[in-house]
């Protein structure tokens, strides 16, 4: 059980979120989500079936049986960072359309936003 905790710990802290908002997520209390991490407690059936679905990753994966998130013919794409992908694609839309083009300053300024854009999402 001390694996399976650790593993959705991993994947919880991967994605940067607390235990309340793995918690409202997974409409259970945050109390548990500690219990299910520390190795005090084991998840429901279905609730590992909401941690398999919002992190797009196999039961296998989660009951520790692999160490891969996928199965062989799988593509990878948790639910998180395909949110976080579009939020990404539609703030460029957005610099894109505020500045014109043609202007050589305004093509620096947008630069300089991407780039600041780009690091607070490695952050």
């Amino acid at each position: 059980m001390e694996q399976i905790g650790k593993r959705l710990r991993a994947l919880r802290e991967g994605v940067r979120l607390t235990q309340v908002n793995m918690a409202e997520i997974l409409g259970v209390q945050q109390s548990r989500i500690n219990r299910y991490e520390t190795g005090q407690s084991t998840p429901s059936p279905e609730v590992f079936v909401k941690y398999a679905d919002y992190f797009d990753v196999s039961m296998d994966y989660l009951y520790c049986r692999t160490d891969k998130p996928q199965g062989k013919l799988y593509d990878y794409q948790p639910q998180a960072l395909k949110a976080k992908t579009e939020q990404s694609r539609e703030m460029r839309e957005f610099i894109e359309m505020c500045f014109d083009p043609q202007a050589p300053v305004n093509q620096r300024l947008k630069e300089a936003l991407f780039r600041i854009m780009e690091e607070g999402q490695a952050e």
